[in-house]
């Protein structure tokens, strides 16, 4: 225990050490941590104000939307204000909370991803019964069932992590605090360790990722005797899942299913789930689905007549 509390401090040594590249990209993730609050904020006050609220698909992207926001704030305003900062540091404190909160938001996140693609295949695949298995009561059971499952994974990460020995170098390769960087610096064995971590982060980011593909697949495989337009719409919102579930899952398992080694790729990679696909999902859910453009269009048509008839 004495050992561990010999690194109180960790300094992240972040994505360049180029203080020009550092403020390009101050400026480029400023724009997208803008982008991720201003869409995801769009979706959540169109879907709590309109009708669609009361449909599962977008109580689930509700949920999702609100999951992006607090992962991304979990990394994202550190990243900047590091890139910013002459010496990039956390605390052991804040860096063992930094890990825990993000396994436990990102594992939210996987699944309510998995919830959703359940959703859509009860509706395409049993839609006479999908009033009764999606009922609210439903829904609510899923959403606690994705925080408890993402508590008890986040958990087993953060007890893998807080036992360990710091005793020696305390630079983290990385921009944030994340299992493979950290067990890279413990003054012991951590093979044993690393293997758990590959059964716990990557083997349930396989399972699920292989489950919503294959549920995805089944959905495409039952639709193709359907009719014309009720095939395009389907079509419709499972490529924007897919596209989704894509861009979150590939970087992570690439980071999470090998053997704890890390490599310089892993912080371009991390960027994937971290930043570049919570900023894509509002686009990829209201480019490619009519029912939330048309959600949009009338709640915020009706908010600005509102205001105009203020004024007048």
């Amino acid at each position: 225990m004495d050992n561990r509390n010999n690194v109180t401090v960790f300094i992240l040594l972040g994505l360049s050490q180029n203080k020009n590249i550092e403020i390009l990209y101050f400026v480029l993730f400023l724009l997208c941590y803008i982008v991720i609050w201003v869409g995801n904020l769009l979706i959540m006050i169109s879907i709590t104000c309109s009708p669609l609220v009361d449909q599962p698909m977008y109580f689930f992207l509700n949920c999702l939307s609100l999951s992006d926001l607090c992962y991304t704030s979990t990394v994202v305003p550190k990243l900047m204000t590091d890139l910013l900062a002459e010496r990039k540091t956390i605390s052991y404190n804040n860096c063992m909370t930094q890990l825990f909160i993000l396994h436990f938001l990102g594992g939210i996140e996987i699944f309510i991803l998995t919830g959703m693609a359940y959703d859509r295949y009860v509706a395409i695949c049993k839609p006479l019964h999908y009033i009764i298995i999606m009922s609210r009561q439903k829904c609510y059971r899923i959403i606690i069932a994705c925080c408890t499952g993402a508590f008890v994974h986040s958990a087993s990460q953060f007890l893998l992590i807080i036992f360990l020995p710091f005793c020696g170098p305390n630079e983290i390769d990385h921009y944030f605090c994340d299992v493979y960087p950290l067990l890279e610096l413990a003054c012991t064995d951590t093979y044993g360790i690393g293997l758990l971590v590959v059964v716990n982060s990557g083997l349930i980011a396989l399972v699920t990722f292989v489950i919503l593909m294959a549920s995805y697949f089944m959905i495409l495989y039952a639709i193709r005797t359907s009719p014309a337009e009720g095939r395009a719409k389907a079509l419709s919102t499972c490529s924007s899942h897919i596209t989704v579930v894509v861009l979150f899952f590939v970087p992570a398992l690439f980071i999470y299913i090998r053997p704890a080694t890390t490599f310089p790729e892993d912080k371009v990679l991390a960027l994937f789930y971290t930043i570049i696909a919570p900023m894509f999902n509002p686009l990829i859910y209201t480019l490619r689905n009519m029912e939330m453009k048309n959600a949009l269009r009338k709640v915020w048509c009706q908010k600005l007549c509102l205001t105009g008839s203020q004024v007048i």
